[in-house]
């Protein structure tokens, strides 16, 4: 679903769009945006990520501090979503609750 964008654009002139796919569907974006930047032009949503109390996140601090913007990108999870630029054909898969962590209690 396409949404009015929280973001302003100063200039789109010259600029090309790639396509990359969320979820199965496929978007366009600015190729210089960054992979957050350009979820929340899209759907207003940068992720499907909560807290361990069942709260929403989504893309917050969009400079690599906060972890809010975890996303799968070609098969890889927890990328960071602000700190990773779009590319053509790119696959992008929200993730859902909190990122696994490996080392407690196993």
């Amino acid at each position: 679903m396409k949404v009015v964008s929280r973001f302003y654009r100063l200039s789109d002139a010259g600029t090309r769009t790639v396509t990359l796919t969320v979820d199965g569907t496929p978007i366009t974006a600015q190729e210089r945006d960054s992979l957050a930047a350009a979820l929340l032009a899209h759907s207003a949503k940068a992720s499907r990520r909560t807290t361990r109390l069942d709260t929403p996140r989504t893309a917050y601090c969009m400079m690599g501090v906060c972890f809010d913007c975890l996303v799968e990108v070609d098969g890889h999870a927890n990328v960071q979503a602000c700190m990773t630029q779009v590319r053509e054909g790119m696959v992008v898969r929200l993730q859902s609750g909190l990122p696994e962590m490996r080392g407690r209690n196993d």
